[in-house]
């Protein structure tokens, strides 16, 4: 294929053959592998400071980048491939004659393969104790510059910029005789500049964070680049397309058995992580069942089993398609529980080979082991993007927690110990149901467990009404209950509908105009009232 560029004549080139290369990187992980497969086809090999080193320790045969510019690396290895031999050699372009003659006229070689990854500076800023000094050392100029030049140039140049790359380079080379395609060097540059993306926004993050006044806040700018990990048959529903983004679920999350997770499968099953890690310090064993994301049943027990029991009766109704979670192992008797009926996704830290063995007889239930240490860092580092028409909503995930010398309350009748421990298990409960929310909760021989659960309706009232009617329909008394609301009551009859169902203490933000009124409802009915400070809305 050809085309005119102004009065001159292109000649589109497919296939490159690899001659010279320039190997310059930080991770030395699969070097010796790709450099052996150079070596071995003649390519001619050039390289810098650390990796120059590597090389000869392997007994490959290299040039110094020194000796092709005839400039000695200086200011201690900071300045040594910026400079027109290296960078002509990336730039020129192959199919344009004016610059091949060029490249004769002033004695720049071609470099086909241009093989660069970036100093760590992500990882070096994460380690404990780290410097400023140490960090700012870490932010490549070379790298970028290489990468830039190697990726414009993509009609004329590989780029090799991760390990994961060699294996895929080395392939097409052998069956292409020592040569690469148009397609993969596209391909390569795209997956490059991504890279450069993203590392040159965590070195912007990192000065926004040292500005005065400007450590705690939201990015100026706003640039997400993460690895496609997973293509998705649709979204929420079949018209729409959908994949996953980022390692970060694959480390956390590791599937066991079952089809490939789906859009909602995965959204599920994150809100069950995020309400299952509320109870990552807790001696009792939990179990909760999410469905749409919102909690429908969560209870401590003494064992699996028993908690699962107690979760379920919450809402014997809404658990069957639902995902189920625990924050321990999941053994047989559990497994020969929850085989009686169908869902769509269980999670627990470990499984037993017994349970296993039982889950594994439907073939269309996904069993995920999660990493409780990997899944409570993630969500201490979480921030959350949201779409809106035109633009994207930027957050910290609500992650405060409440402290038990906060549970005092603001009524003449004081918290027992029993009473704090049930509000506290409300508390972190309403925290995951979608706005407005009220959650009963009680305490059955020692456990803790919900009993009725109102979400998403449009007025809080009406949201207590309803988890009031859920746990008659299902039978369970809220005689001695314990109520949390994760927004504070406007009026007093949300707290005077819960008193007459039977609770026996409240915990809420407060804030609201009506305070007054709402205390007095509390006092009038002799409930011990909790105000937090803190709300829990979750649109």
């Amino acid at each position: 294929m050809s085309h005119q560029a102004g009065t001159e004549k292109e000649i589109e080139i497919d296939r490159i053959p690899i001659r010279r290369a320039l190997i310059s990187v930080s991770d030395k992980s699969g070097l010796d592998k790709l450099a052996k497969s150079l070596a071995e086809r003649g390519v001619e090999i050039y390289s810098t400071g650390g990796t120059e080193k590597y090389l000869r320790g392997l007994g490959i045969p290299v040039t110094s980048v020194s000796d092709l510019t005839q400039s000695p690396e200086v200011f201690d290895g900071r300045l040594k491939t910026l400079h027109p031999i290296v960078h002509g050699g990336l730039l020129f372009r192959r199919e344009l004659p004016s610059h091949v003659q060029q490249a004769v006229e002033h004695n720049i070689a071609a470099i086909d393969l241009m093989v660069v990854n970036l100093y760590p500076f992500e990882e070096t800023r994460a380690k404990v104790g780290a410097t400023d000094a140490e960090i700012i050392e870490q932010i490549d100029i070379g790298g970028p510059a290489m990468l830039r030049s190697a990726g414009k140039n993509f009609r004329g140049v590989t780029l090799l910029t991760d390990a994961s790359q060699y294996d895929r380079f080395i392939t097409e080379l052998e069956s292409s005789d020592g040569a690469t395609s148009l397609a993969l060097r596209f391909e390569l540059a795209v997956e490059a500049f991504e890279q450069v993306a993203k590392y040159d926004r965590a070195i912007a993050d990192y000065f926004l964070g040292k500005k005065p006044g400007q450590a705690e806040a939201c990015p100026t700018q706003l640039s997400v680049s993460l690895p496609q990990i997973q293509s998705l048959r649709y979204g929420e529903n079949p018209q729409q397309k959908a994949a996953l983004y980022g390692e970060g679920f694959s480390k956390i999350c590791t599937q066991l058995w079952g089809k490939e997770l789906s859009y909602n499968n995965i959204l599920d099953s994150s809100a069950a992580l995020g309400l299952i890690s509320e109870f990552s310090d807790s001696s009792m064993t939990v179990a909760a069942i999410v469905k749409h994301t919102n909690p429908c049943g969560v209870a401590e027990g003494e064992s699996g089993l028993d908690a699962f029991n107690r979760a379920f009766s919450t809402d014997p109704e809404s658990p069957f398609g639902g995902i189920i979670v625990l924050n321990a192992p999941l053994d047989a008797p559990l497994a020969e529980r929850l085989n009686e009926f169908f869902s769509e996704v269980i999670l627990a830290p470990e499984f037993s080979e017994g349970a296993l063995g039982i889950l594994k007889k439907k073939k269309d239930r996904r069993l995920i082991g999660y990493n409780p240490e990997a899944l409570n860092a993630a969500i201490s580092s979480m921030v959350e993007l949201r779409s809106v028409i035109g633009g994207v909503l930027y957050q910290e995930t609500d992650k405060e927690l409440l402290t038990n010398s906060a549970i005092t309350s603001v009524t003449s009748h004081s918290v027992a110990d029993g009473t704090k421990r049930g509000l506290m298990f409300a508390w972190k409960v309403v925290k995951h149901l979608k706005s407005n929310a009220i959650a009963f909760c009680g305490i059955e021989n020692g456990f803790a467990r919900t009993l009725g659960l109102g979400a998403g309706q449009t007025s809080r009232v009406e949201s207590s009404r309803l988890a009031v009617e859920r746990a008659k329909h299902h039978g369970l008394d809220l005689a001695g209950s314990f109520v949390a609301s994760d927004a504070f009551y406007p009026f007093a009859d949300g707290l005077l509908e819960a008193a007459d169902a039977g609770a026996i203490a409240a915990i809420e933000p407060g804030g609201s105009v009506r305070d007054a009124e709402v205390i007095a409802a509390a006092e009038s009915r002799g409930m011990a009232l909790v105000m937090t400070g803190m709300r829990h809305f979750k649109h």
